[in-house]
């Protein structure tokens, strides 16, 4: 099974980046692991158009192919003023049913300070209708990232608290896992019995 990380921060070395780098190293229940770091492409600012996604310079065609072949995501978000990223939102939008539907996505905020939980609010409200992923009811919240989660630190340096974050992470890919399979059975029979006018509802509602 295939799990992409895609990180949602607009700056290059970010805490966002660092966050999915320890989650890509432990994320061993799945056979390859692909991290998509956003501000490394270049997309175009969704307009609803499908013709800008293969525009001369869009980066869009490598993305999709990444997407299509994934059974999971683990969606990335830095928390700016309280609100999801613009580049992670614009990728969302981007996003197609036939690249992501019924395919489950772990919600990750990462915050410098105490709050968190407003990225993860507006994700799980708007962040996954039209592209179809689940949001499974687990997520996570890297709070004070910071002082967490730091490459080179080994276990006899580890605070109780960056201990506990790593096992709540740990039990979140588990679960993660645990979807991949059971959501790439509703695909299955999603292509083998198909609604009759599927395509009408290709757009959720």
């Amino acid at each position: 099974m295939k799990l992409v990380i895609v990180s949602g921060s607009q700056r290059h070395n970010s805490e966002s980046a660092k966050v999915a780098a320890y989650i890509a190293s432990a994320a061993n229940q799945f056979k390859t692991v692909q991290h998509i770091e956003l501000c490394k492409y270049q997309l175009p600012f969704w307009d609803g158009d499908d013709e800008s996604k293969s525009a001369p310079g869009c980066d869009w065609p490598l993305i999709s192919e990444a997407l299509i072949k994934a059974d999971a995501f683990v969606i990335i978000t830095p928390e700016w003023d309280g609100m999801a990223t613009p580049i992670l939102k614009n990728f969302l939008m981007m996003c197609a049913h036939d690249d992501t539907a019924h395919k489950p996505a772990l919600l990750v905020s990462v915050v410098s300070g105490i709050n968190g939980a407003y990225p993860i609010a507006e994700l799980r409200m708007n962040g996954c209708k039209n592209n179809k992923l689940v949001a499974i009811p687990d997520h996570l919240i890297i709070r004070n990232v910071g002082d967490v989660l730091n490459a080179g630190t080994d276990d006899a340096q580890l605070s109780e608290r960056d201990h506990s974050i790593r096992h709540r992470i740990g039990y979140s890919l588990h679960t993660l896992h645990q979807y991949s399979q059971a959501l790439g059975q509703v695909r299955q029979r999603q292509q083998q019995q198909p609604y009759s006018q599927q395509e009408k509802y290709s757009y959720a509602m």
